[in-house]
């Protein structure tokens, strides 16, 4: 009985093992550089976030150190005032301040807390060493596409 071979598996069966190990080399090389680069896209995008949320916290200094200004004057005014106007309307200025750096507090805050941490590069590093350790099944380890998302 005469068996027939797909292309492919008559090539493979004439490769030498020079040949595998080679083509086994260039696959692990393109590995490699598929997980670098999906770190570096991973790192440059929560880079970002955190840029985003450290402004966030500035402007809340930034806010907060007015509110100490503003504080200080009302308080001085009051002291020295004899009546509620001058005072009344410097801390309610200081209160408004402070409502708004809570707000840009709390919007850095949650810009930061939403971090990436490099998952999906965690996840196909992991699914690469186990396909590795399997013997070489292949599967969508190690595709690199398009920006991270938030998994």
């Amino acid at each position: 009985m005469s068996e027939t071979r797909p292309e492919g598996d008559r090539a493979a069966a004439d490769s030498s093992i020079g040949d595998l190990v080679a083509r086994a080399s260039q696959d692990v090389s393109r590995l490699v550089r598929a997980e670098i680069e999906l770190a570096k896209m991973e790192l440059a995008y929560d880079a970002k976030r955190v840029g985003i949320g450290a402004g966030f916290f500035a402007a809340a200094a930034f806010m907060l150190h007015l509110v100490l200004i503003l504080v200080s004057v009302a308080l001085a005014l009051g002291i020295a005032a004899f009546g509620l106007p001058a005072w009344a309307g410097f801390l309610i200025a200081g209160g408004l301040y402070v409502l708004v750096a809570a707000l840009f507090g709390l919007i850095g805050y949650t810009r930061m807390k939403g971090l990436a941490g490099l998952k999906r590069t965690r996840r196909t590093l992991a699914d690469d060493l186990s396909m590795i350790r399997r013997g070489g099944d292949t599967g969508s380890a190690g595709a690199v596409t398009g920006a991270p998302t938030t998994d």
